[in-house]
């Protein structure tokens, strides 16, 4: 995607708490999630990062083009609603989300 177009795209960033043991099955559940997720219309991409200090934290950073569809269409997927019900047994709660535009962008020339 051109620069000048990523302005326009919602970012999204997901924190996990995971439950002490539970990263590898986390990270499963997550994987299997993203999967399905990347075929969703105005999905741009997705990074699953992990806390270099704490494995019980994951962060994942989600670019979308469109928000409205984000925060209706998104939220009802089967998958996401899937994932919700079966993270249960390894997420130490719900996870926090915040959502982001992008005012600037710096790239190394």
């Amino acid at each position: 995607m051109k620069a000048e177009n990523n302005q326009k795209n919602l970012i999204v960033l997901v924190e996990y708490n995971i439950q002490p043991t539970k990263s590898n099955d986390a990270i499963a559940g997550l994987t299997e999630l993203i999967e399905n997720v990347t075929k969703e219309p105005h999905f741009v991409s997705i990074k699953l990062h992990t806390d270099l200090k704490d494995t019980s934290k994951i962060l994942l950073y989600e670019v979308w083009s469109d928000d409205n569809y984000y925060n209706t269409a998104h939220m009802q997927t089967k998958h996401l609603q899937k994932f919700i019900e079966d993270s249960r047994v390894f997420l130490a709660g719900p996870p926090t989300i915040s959502q982001w535009k992008i005012e600037k962008e710096f790239i190394k020339k």
